[in-house]
């Protein structure tokens, strides 16, 4: 289900830096043991937030070239990731054949048009993601996600916060990383705000901050399915 026009520039422009990061220095930035050690830290928190298990299937929207979703493939029944750069899900492929993962599976894909049948998924996640949108496409997140999850099912996001002291000071120290890393309409996140959004769409929300060494890194947040939430598409309740 795709969204109005108006958001297409920003979707085209952030594909763009995304399909020239993975066909260039994201491999190289990926595996600094820094980087790694933080996803690895990452997929384990996430685990035991959401009660992700051999059971679980999964979904994560901005799957990136899957450094993530492969550390978390071991520890669940199945993982599918999608993304908009074609690079970055060729090289994810790649790696789970590399690693013999066989229980993922990466699609080319926004989060708007996935379509996933008969489908649903215990737990979606999107690490970094929800930032990138606009403010009209995260008014119609919750609602997308309906679709896609089971009853009590969950979604698990981590993005900048508004009140990160690592952004802050990054700006200052060190702005040309930061520049760097951010694609076009980056922002950071209003945690009441965001709450509120998958409040209004029937969610159970959840929110907490993800820091290391005592630094505010960003923000997660666990949003609960209700059994049987209003109808709600697309931000507008039916």
């Amino acid at each position: 289900m795709a969204l109005p026009g108006s958001h297409q520039p920003v979707a085209a422009s952030e594909c763009a830096y995304y399909e020239e990061f993975y066909g260039g220095s994201a491999q190289q930035h990926l595996a600094k043991p820094a980087v790694v050690a933080f996803r690895k830290c990452l997929v384990a928190r996430l685990a035991a937030a959401t009660g992700a298990n051999a059971t679980t299937r999964v979904l994560s929207i901005g799957s990136g070239i899957g450094d993530t979703e492969l550390l978390l493939a071991p520890n669940v029944a199945e993982v599918v990731g999608i993304d908009l750069s074609s690079k970055g899900v060729r090289q994810a492929q790649g790696d789970a054949e590399q690693q013999g993962i066989r229980n993922v599976r990466f699609l080319v894909s926004s989060w708007e048009t996935f379509d996933s049948g008969e489908e649903r998924f215990d737990l979606a996640i999107a690490v970094f993601f929800l930032h990138h949108l606009t403010d009209h496409e995260l008014d119609c997140v919750a609602g997308r996600l309906l679709h896609v999850l089971k009853p009590r099912g969950i979604f698990y996001s981590l993005d900048p916060s508004t009140y990160r002291l690592s952004g802050a000071v990054g700006k200052i120290v060190v702005p040309h990383l930061v520049k760097k890393y951010q694609a076009p309409g980056e922002r950071q996140l209003e945690r009441k705000v965001m709450a509120a959004r998958f409040e209004q769409a029937g969610f159970e929300v959840e929110t907490r901050w993800y820091d290391s060494l005592g630094i505010r890194l960003s923000a997660s947040s666990r949003f609960r399915r209700l059994a049987h939430p209003d109808s709600f598409v697309a931000g507008a309740q039916q």
